[in-house]
């Protein structure tokens, strides 16, 4: 298993960025929401992430790179979770959205939760809908 987040894996692509707001869908689990879009990208990764944390819910710039941090961190070392079980590149968006401070352990809980409800709605939808055709003689 590769635990890194190399550069090219970081989404800063203004226009794939805005196509995860205009055309993309989300998951929630709380206090945590993944925006993503499925399709090809531009430079042929099979993944992209970057992550937010709103300036309304924390004004300090301090306060606001903590979690930014840690949100980093917990994609960083589940990141396997998605790897492993998705067949089309993806980018996603992973926000922060509560004003309550959540220690590492919990954000992190919340991620894996997280990344299997979006594995769960999209990927486990495809395997279901093979049809079973009986064979007569």
């Amino acid at each position: 298993m590769n635990f890194s987040y190399p550069k090219n894996e970081k989404l800063k692509s203004k226009i794939t960025i805005g196509l995860l707001f205009t055309d993309g869908k989300s998951v929630s689990k709380y206090p945590l929401r993944l925006v993503y879009h499925c399709g090809p990208l531009s430079d042929g990764q099979t993944i992209k992430m970057g992550v937010s944390v709103s300036k309304k819910n924390f004004k300090k710039a301090l306060d606001r790179n903590h979690f930014k941090r840690i949100l980093r961190e917990t994609y960083r070392l589940n990141k396997h979770i998605l790897t492993d079980n998705l067949d089309k590149p993806c980018a996603f968006m992973l926000f922060y959205q509560t004003k309550d401070r959540l220690s590492y352990d919990e954000i992190n809980t919340k991620t894996i939760q997280l990344f299997e409800k979006f594995i769960a709605q999209n990927v486990k939808k495809d395997e279901t809908d093979t049809t079973i055709i009986p064979v007569t003689k």
